[in-house]
């Protein structure tokens, strides 16, 4: 039996899982990693994290799985875009990197929106906001200006432990469009904007497509992880491309909703939708691309709920239940670190509004899960208006996915029926475009079909979904009138 393993680097923890020929999932591995937070607006990791959490989850792969590691045919990694790893000439990182939450660099958003607002438009088919690379590295320019010099290689997080594993420098095509550095008209590094920066354009790493094998586990790596040298690794891609794959969008028209560390609901398209509301990618498959929504702190509401007050996921979720639809009359807003979609505004702040004396952590619990998907609605709505057909079914991914009363929550909140996949996190995607670069399948629908399954769906009930548009209403009226506050004191 061959086999093949994906890895995942998400906001809080890397996974890894191990996928045979026959399309089953033959062992996973969790690992977590920190976030830091030196000061307001920072956001950050370490990326020598990454590939710590890297070796420990291969080890644990091949012990629990007791497959031999001659029989790993192909790696392939996926992050978090927009995460750029800053190194000197041996390759060490100069730095922590910013991660795409961080929002210090509305100055520099502002200059470029300025200067460079249209050429932007026109190139990266984005506007200018604190989660790309182009003003993260502006800022570093302008701040960290004994740094800025020491560069002589820039990566993305997947390619800096990929090149722990196999020693290659260069990125995918979807992960370069993450940068806002990248022509997509063109198909290359930006020369003016690669320009503008100040950045020397040696210091870029070459783009590949994210199937194509780029080298062969070292023997360094293979003493570090226990895989065998000369294995063989391919570029990879972008985490949410892995999601969207793994769900089993292959399709125009596909829908994946994702209430992970981010919410994301993404499409299946053949053109991109240029707004400041949607990040555009093209897909996997060539001709393809995913628009999708993004609601920034969408389980990290929970998770950052959970870690400040205490307590566990099932025990909130058990008290969030008995308190019921509009949470005793407790609006949240989860905007811990600005909000994209349909703001694209890092000054708007997260909030809870009317509470009382009576309210309790059960309260407060339920409504942190309402607030983020009256979000995602607000995401969904975006969409829509911009004529992308969201429909009323999609495939539900993310580890939020997997509490049925967030699930319910949000089928209600959107009108929307979920279908619950078997398997549907981005390591699993990974694996499954590696096991195509390994030649397991023939194409990436062929993979879909015999690695993946329906499991169960999720249906809203039409009177829920009444009460939650009047919630929505009031989220909405109480976001914009706190908007205000919010850039008079940010």
């Amino acid at each position: 039996m061959k086999y093949s393993l994906g890895i995942d680097f998400g906001g809080g923890a890397s996974k890894a899982t191990l996928l045979s020929e026959t399309g089953e999932v033959v062992s996973t591995s969790t690992v977590e990693y920190p976030t830091f937070y030196p000061q307001s607006r920072f956001v950050e990791q370490d990326p020598d994290d990454w590939y710590g959490a890297t070796k420990t989850n291969i080890a644990n792969i091949l012990r629990e799985s007791g497959v031999d590691a001659r029989d790993i045919v192909c790696v392939s990694l996926d992050a978090a875009t927009h995460t750029a790893v800053l190194t000197d000439e041996n390759y060490k990182p100069l730095c922590n990197s910013i991660y795409w939450t961080d929002t210090r660099s509305t100055d520099e958003v502002a200059f470029l929106r300025e200067n460079y607002g249209s050429l932007i438009k026109d190139q990266v088919l984005h506007e200018v906001g604190t989660i790309w690379t182009l003003p993260q590295l502006l800022w570093l320019k302008r701040n960290e200006k004994e740094l800025f010099p020491k560069i002589k290689h820039m990566m993305f997080a997947k390619d800096y432990v990929r090149h722990r594993l196999t020693g290659d420098s260069v990125t995918d095509n979807i992960e370069a469009e993450g940068s806002m550095l990248f022509d997509y008209n063109a198909q290359k590094w930006s020369d003016e904007l690669v320009s503008a920066l100040g950045l020397d354009a040696s210091v870029l790493p070459e783009i590949v497509s994210p199937t194509d094998e780029v080298g062969r586990v070292t023997r360094e790596a293979a003493l570090d992880t226990g895989l065998c040298e000369g294995t063989k690794v391919i570029c990879g891609c972008t985490d949410t491309a892995m999601e969207v794959f793994a769900a089993g969008s292959v399709k125009l028209g596909d829908v994946t909703l994702k209430l992970a560390t981010a919410g994301r609901i993404c499409v299946i398209t053949d053109r991109p939708h240029p707004d400041k509301n949607v990040i555009n990618y093209s897909y996997v498959m060539p001709g393809l691309w995913y628009p999708g929504t993004a609601t920034k702190a969408c389980a990290s509401s929970y998770r950052w709920f959970r870690d400040t007050f205490g307590g566990d996921y099932k025990t909130l979720d058990a008290g969030a239940e008995k308190v019921g639809i509009g949470a005793g009359g407790v609006t949240y807003h989860p905007y811990l670190n600005g909000e994209l979609t349909p703001y694209n505004d890092p000054s708007l702040c997260a909030s809870f509004i009317g509470v009382r004396a009576e309210h309790t952590e059960a309260h407060f619990a339920r409504a942190v899960l309402e607030g983020v998907s009256l979000s995602m609605l607000d995401s969904k709505r975006a969409l829509e208006s911009l004529g992308v057909n969201v429909g009323d079914r999609a495939v539900i991914i993310g580890g939020g996915g997997k509490s049925p009363l967030w699930r319910q929550i949000t089928s209600d909140a959107l009108n929307m029926t979920f279908v619950t996949r078997k398997h549907s996190d981005s390591s699993f995607g990974s694996a499954m475009l590696a096991g195509v670069a390994a030649g397991f399948w023939n194409s990436p629908e062929e993979a879909v079909s015999l690695c993946n399954a329906d499991l169960f769906e999720t249906r809203p009930d039409a009177c829920s979904h009444e009460k939650y548009l009047r919630l929505y209403a009031k989220y909405k009226k109480t976001a914009e009138l706190l908007s205000e506050i919010y850039h008079e004191n940010y």
